[in-house]
């Protein structure tokens, strides 16, 4: 089960950060993290903010574990494009046709994809987790999901294979080429 809030321990919980604030109360908790975990409604956050604290035993929402996998792909990929050589810059650009020049994470869709986008913020923002991405705008203006999601596929089975090294150019190719739409790829 998730970390659940009823509505009047969300009211008191919003009344202490407040008077923690006024009062100047230098404490463990943070106001600030508290409030936009609840107004967010980033529950999930606060078991990960606070992992001293023995919570009950709860799963991430599904999608707090898929922004994650997608955040930690792309973190794979900017690394491993920072660590190419120019000539290996080339191959890939040529390889991965648009998508192999200075490949970066440019977020989810603000419109259709707001979840995800949310989650990601509260992720780099509140809880310091993929500070590469710190400072960026999290919004792409387009659809995003399905890409992120294909390139994921091609992903995850050489993840596990990586530990110390970092993704080849050609394995960059393999992952950077999902992001075009099948129905526009040459047989």
């Amino acid at each position: 089960s998730t970390m659940k809030l009823t509505d009047g321990e969300k009211l008191i919980i919003l009344m202490l950060t407040e008077m923690y604030e006024k009062l100047q109360i230098e404490g463990e908790t943070e106001p600030d993290f508290l409030r936009s975990a609840i107004f967010n409604d980033h529950l999930w956050g606060i078991r990960w903010k606070y992992s001293g604290i023995p919570f009950e035993q709860a799963e991430d929402p599904p999608i707090v574990r898929e922004v994650v996998d997608i955040l930690d792909m792309w973190s794979f990929i900017e690394y491993a494009y920072a660590k190419l050589s120019e000539q290996e810059r080339q191959q890939l650009a040529l390889a991965a046709k648009p998508f192999g020049e200075n490949p970066r994470f440019n977020g989810f869709d603000g419109n259709n994809e707001s979840e995800h986008m949310s989650v990601a913020m509260f992720l780099v923002n509140q809880l310091d987790r993929f500070q590469e991405f710190k400072g960026r705008s999290f919004n792409c203006h387009h659809p995003s999901l399905d890409a992120h999601r294909r390139m994921l596929a091609v992903f995850e089975p050489l993840r596990t294979s990586l530990a110390d090294s970092s993704l080849s150019v050609d394995q960059l190719a393999r992952i950077l080429n999902e992001r075009v739409h099948p129905s526009r790829r040459e047989a």
